[in-house]
């Protein structure tokens, strides 16, 4: 199954505006989805940039969400439990590319048919381990960034 997942900051394989990158506020996007099945217990969202020159860098790991949400505000704060990411610090980090091409940075949305219950800042690879056999369907949307 697929889950829809958009935002009103940019587009599928849009431009990520600068308010969310480390070049100005720094705040997550707005997010909203549709088609999270029934049977979902959580929900679970990693953000990454598979373009970095060291590999994947994560830069927000959320779970925990409860099942009936359907939209992250601008600035999400309180909600679900965050993890840490690549910067060393929960919570979200935004776009932060090296001069060059711009990069693809994919939020990646999973229904789950449990509750992850992993301790405050966990990492993308601690939730994917909890996550694997639990996804009902999942959704991503993809936005770029460069300097």
């Amino acid at each position: 199954m697929s889950i829809t997942l958009t935002s009103t900051a940019f587009t599928e394989s849009g431009t990520i505006p600068k308010k969310y990158t480390c070049d100005d506020a720094n705040l997550s996007p707005a997010l909203a989805w549709s088609g999270v099945p029934e049977g979902t217990r959580s929900l679970a969202l990693i953000a990454d940039d598979p373009d970095a020159p060291v590999g994947a860098w994560v830069h927000w790991v959320l779970y925990d969400l409860p099942a009936d949400l359907t939209s992250l505000p601008e600035g999400a704060q309180g909600m679900g439990t965050q993890g840490n990411n690549d910067f060393r610090r929960s919570g979200y980090g935004g776009p932060c590319p090296p001069k060059g091409p711009a990069h693809r940075y994919y939020f990646k949305l999973y229904a789950l048919d449990t509750q992850l219950n992993l301790k405050s800042g966990a990492s993308k690879a601690e939730v994917e381990k909890a996550i694997k056999g639990h996804v009902l369907a999942q959704g991503q949307l993809m936005g770029k960034y460069g300097r």
